[in-house]
């Protein structure tokens, strides 16, 4: 039997120190952890995929917690029963360590595993909605407030107004407009049009 780790976070999230001291703490090589930096949202990563074509039957998947297997709550179940029913590898979910496939290899012992992880599954895709709501309300609020989100719109020099006239006057191209602006022809159109309704 062979002991990997998998370790994952976001793109926007770049430490994953305290994953990788959790896994090596419980007894990972170092050189069986895998890594992947992007998001859960499915199984086509790098690091995951190339653990997988790794893992012998017997072998042991350790993950500090269940989101960094993945997101969507079908997507965790089906890769769970096809690393444990079909590939015959075990898990185990470090802070989770009822989700240990090595404990209750019986009937009952798989079945209690695969209904904690539907549950456990259920609860994290549920949370990652509800958080979605709630930023969402809150944009909604901010912007019902007059909150602007983006970058400010920095102010039009006057070669713009010049070029932009010359251009409603028939005397430049829209191109050469905006080349004299120092600005891409969209958003020179699109400062016009602005101009255009005051």
């Amino acid at each position: 039997m062979a002991m990997y780790g998998y370790v994952r976070v976001s793109s926007k999230d770049p430490n994953e120190s305290r994953q990788v001291i959790a896994l090596s703490d419980f007894g990972v090589p170092p050189e069986n952890i895998f890594r992947d930096k992007q998001s859960g949202k499915d199984f086509n990563r790098p690091g995951y995929l190339k653990m997988v074509n790794t893992l012998q039957p017997g072998d042991l998947v350790c993950i500090e917690s269940l989101d960094r297997l993945g997101r969507d709550y079908q997507d965790i179940q089906n890769e769970w029963r096809k690393l444990v029913h079909e590939m015959g590898v075990d898990i185990l979910v470090l802070d989770m360590p009822i989700l240990d496939t090595r404990k209750g290899k019986d009937l009952l012992g798989t079945f209690l595993s695969d209904i904690v992880l539907q549950v456990l599954s259920f609860v994290a895709e549920n949370e990652r909605r509800n958080i979605r709501e709630r930023q969402e309300e809150g944009i909604q609020a901010a912007k019902s407030r007059g909150v602007r989100f983006g970058r400010p719109c920095k102010p039009l020099s006057s070669d713009f107004y010049k070029a932009a006239r010359r251009y409603q006057k028939g005397e430049l191209t829209c191109q050469q407009a905006a080349d004299t602006c120092s600005m891409t022809e969209s958003t020179f159109r699109r400062n016009v049009k602005k101009m255009d309704n005051g």
